[in-house]
């Protein structure tokens, strides 16, 4: 991996002053690299990585592995292709193992996401399966390890 898209990938606020000092580029160098990055689609966007007090207590997370059946021409990107469109998909995946597809999905409610499972997600032509898992606590993301001493509240399943 090149040099600066570790360091983007590690703290994509890292200013181009600080790399262009750190690794003997000039300002405009760093600015060029990381513009061509952009411009050839190595570098998607940039996001934050936040901690879940942020969305208050009424967010919900879970992970959702999906079998499904692959199209004839269209393999399973077709499938895939149609869920990645939902609001409520925040990351898709081809995966290999007894599961095709995992889906990282959110909502305001175990409700909200139980609903997008059976009305939405389940009734697509050629998903076989569905199992959900709920995120109960995040330990860590994006390499980022959350380490908050204060007591942590578990996800309430049941009111």
């Amino acid at each position: 991996m090149d040099k600066i898209l570790a360091e983007l990938y590690k703290d994509s606020r890292v200013s181009a002053d600080f790399l262009a000092k750190k690794y003997g580029m000039t300002k405009s160098e760093v600015e060029k690299k990381i513009s061509d990055f952009e411009k050839d689609g190595i570098i998607h966007g940039y996001t934050v990585i936040l901690d879940d007090r942020a969305y208050g207590e009424d967010q919900v997370s879970a992970l959702i592995e999906v079998k499904i059946t692959p199209r004839r021409d269209g393999g399973f990107d077709e499938v895939a292709q149609r869920i990645a469109k939902f609001p409520e998909v925040k990351d898709l995946f081809l995966v290999s193992g007894s599961y095709d597809l995992l889906i990282n999905v959110s909502g305001s409610s175990l409700k909200e996401v139980a609903n997008f499972v059976a009305a939405k997600l389940a009734t697509i032509d050629g998903v076989l399966s569905t199992s959900t898992s709920f995120q109960l606590k995040k330990y860590k993301q994006a390499g980022h390890i959350f380490e908050n001493g204060e007591d942590y509240e578990r996800l309430k399943v049941c009111p």
